[in-house]
């Protein structure tokens, strides 16, 4: 059983407080797990956000990564699957958006398309590459009846994810073609007021880079923003 993200309730103790990492701690011990990933070092970088993967839902996220993926530690679907879903429910984009492409995948057990969708919804709305493409598939097929065919919204997702770079995005979103008159143009939209309203939790920044371990910067799970 995955032990709960701390938060620091009222509870705790005035020591026990005081002896929580501060955020720079937290940075500092965050930054040195990416320096350790980057240089190819993945035991070390698991065994640094290990350590602190209970503060920090972007080392959470990173640890359920690479125990997808198997870097630097046996691959444990379930047990990344598990991770994500903590931080998901945090509200981390990266998080829901990896978590959801695991359960298309079926990963972890059945594919669960149901599952994912609500997952996809949040992180295409904070403009996840990845998931808007997905959700985007979601939408042009009909997807077995979990959301209505249409064409229009799918193209401003594709039209969302290629405007990150992703070219499969970019193929859809050419193969589709433009939309009939009226439709409204196939450009990128605010995905908030087309699909899902906009999230009441301010969301972190997503990285620029498609896949790497790192899609936010550190922030400790005690703040109200994660």
């Amino acid at each position: 059983m995955r032990k709960p993200l701390l938060l620091l309730p009222f509870m705790f103790s005035a020591l026990a407080a005081c002896a929580a990492p501060g955020a720079q701690d937290l940075r500092q011990t965050f930054n040195a797990g990416l320096a350790a990933y980057d240089a190819g070092d993945y035991p070390k970088a698991y065994r640094i956000w290990s350590s602190i993967d209970d503060l920090d839902l972007a080392a959470m996220r990173n640890v359920a990564l690479m125990l997808r993926k198997g870097q630097g530690v046996p691959k444990d679907p379930k047990k990344a699957e598990d991770l994500y879903e903590t931080a998901a429910e945090a509200g981390l984009p990266t998080a829901q958006a990896d978590l959801a492409d695991m359960l298309l995948k079926g990963e972890a057990g059945p594919p669960d398309p149901k599952r994912a969708l609500p997952l996809l919804e949040a992180a295409a709305a904070a403009d996840h590459p990845v998931a808007q493409y997905e959700l985007g598939q979601m939408f042009e097929t009909g997807e077995n009846g979990l959301v209505p065919k249409n064409l229009d919204v799918a193209r401003r997702l594709y039209a969302a994810a290629a405007s990150h770079g992703m070219k499969d995005a970019a193929a859809r979103l050419k193969a589709l073609g433009p939309g009939p008159a009226g439709s409204g143009p196939a450009a990128p939209a605010p995905l908030q007021a087309a699909i899902v309203p906009e999230p009441a939790v301010p969301q972190p920044a997503i990285s620029a880079r498609s896949q790497p371990a790192v899609g936010t910067q550190p922030q400790p799970a005690a703040t109200a923003r994660p």
